[in-house]
């Protein structure tokens, strides 16, 4: 049950970090809006450190160093399907593989569900899709390129979340740390390769340094949430983050939510009550 609303609080500061991050985005060049919640996010789990402890081991760099070429190389992969498109229909896959391939992972490692479990899994893989997809998501259909993308970016934030459960359970906030170090010297280079395309715009430093404090709060409760609950289960509730994005763009942007996320909404309800049976 902790593992539960451990992950339930990872889907919905990764949803608010999401929706801030793309208002922030929308201002300036979205490496420029990463580049000042990156350092945020360091500096939150840095902070971190004193309170929760960090033991650099081997196994801690090695696996926090994999999270976060796993990290950078998901930004790269999603941000270039957002430009291609139709992200109405890629962002269901992208969720879906990202909640799939963690599932498989913990199964092949072991971990076995209790009968409402069994029931609850795929209810809480279908809202993701459901609550994911945007209207019309059937009206357009995306390339061959678009779709391997989609998929991409999806195995890159599953192998994020599986690198940081197989860090060793005592190191604290040490994974967290190094691939924060290494998605940011990622994303640095980055941009100084690709200065000249960043436009004169100037970031939304209060927008983007909030995404990036929620980003790092989203990472520690999933941590703390594979340490304390199978992965199978803590993967597809954190899958969920589309949820709090979508409520927020509802409550501050008066987006509307269409029938299917209103669905997807209400099997998320039925099948996290099901997953805290098991």
């Amino acid at each position: 049950m902790i593992a539960l609303l451990l992950a339930l609080g990872s889907s919905l500061a990764y949803g608010c970090a999401d929706f801030l991050g793309g208002l922030g985005a929308r201002k300036a060049h979205v490496l420029r809006t990463v580049l000042v919640a990156a350092p945020a996010s360091l500096a939150v789990e840095l902070l971190l450190w004193p309170v929760l402890g960090a033991s650099f081991s081997t196994a801690a760099l090695g696996w926090g160093a994999a999270s976060g070429v796993a990290s950078a190389a998901a930004f790269a992969l999603l941000y270039r399907t957002l430009a291609i498109g139709p992200m109405n229909v890629l962002s269901p896959v992208t969720a879906l593989v990202s909640a799939a391939l963690p599932v498989a992972v913990g199964l092949i490692q072991g971990e076995h569900l209790a009968t409402a479990g069994l029931v609850g899994l795929p209810l809480a893989l279908l809202a993701v899709v459901l609550v994911s997809a945007g209207h019309g998501a059937g009206s357009a259909r995306p390339s061959r390129t678009a779709l391997l993308l989609a998929f991409g970016a999806g195995a890159a934030i599953a192998l994020q979340l599986v690198c940081l459960h197989q860090a060793p359970s005592g190191s604290g906030v040490a994974p967290l740390i190094v691939g924060r170090a290494v998605s940011s010297a990622v994303t640095l280079a980055a941009a100084g390769l690709l200065r000249r395309r960043l436009g004169p715009e100037r970031p939304a430093y209060a927008l983007s340094a909030t995404a990036g404090v929620l980003d790092s709060l989203a990472n520690l409760l999933f941590l703390l949430a594979a340490r304390s609950g199978d992965l199978t289960v803590v993967a597809v509730i954190t899958a969920l983050y589309p949820a709090g994005t979508v409520l927020l763009a509802r409550g501050v942007l008066a987006e509307r939510i269409h029938r299917g996320q209103l669905v997807g909404l209400g099997t998320a309800a039925v099948a996290v009550s099901l997953l805290a049976l098991t």
